[in-house]
């Protein structure tokens, strides 16, 4: 799982804001197209996500999956795959946010292996679909607020 696929959005609002929609995974169903449902499995000291089980609808694919969070403040989550599913067998991704002007820039990166094979090109672009998503899902969730 060399190869990440990742992209950027500018989000009007501050990196503390954004950071406290993405920590609370229970609400991904409402903003992130395809997630149905998320299981808080573990949470930390900060009450923050370590370990989730996240349930998908990738289009031909649906999985449930497990994955274990590591936070760095409101700068940056990484999770990874701890429990494959029946589809998807390895995962990795992570939100950076840094200040940009009077908002935030915000990066998403992910990698994603399934049992099915798969060249490459097209399984890069359902990456960049699911970043590409997300990101607008996000942007229209915190800036419609």
């Amino acid at each position: 799982m060399a190869e990440r696929t990742k992209s950027t959005t500018l989000i009007d609002a501050a990196p503390e804001t954004i950071m406290a929609v993405i920590a609370d995974l229970g609400d991904y169903p409402a903003w992130a197209s395809g997630i149905r449902s998320v299981e808080i499995d573990a949470t930390g000291a900060d009450g923050r996500a370590e370990r989730a089980r996240l349930t998908f609808d990738g289009g031909p694919f649906s999985d449930t999956v497990g994955l274990e969070y590591t936070w760095d403040g409101d700068r940056s989550v990484t999770w990874r795959l701890v429990d494959s599913g029946t589809v998807v067998t390895g995962l990795h991704g992570s939100y950076t946010l840094a200040p940009a002007g009077g908002g935030t820039e915000v990066t998403y990166e992910l990698a994603v292996d399934v049992r099915v094979p798969m060249i490459g090109m097209v399984k890069r672009k359902g990456e960049k679909r699911i970043i590409d998503s997300a990101l607008k899902g996000l942007k229209r969730h915190i800036e419609s607020a």
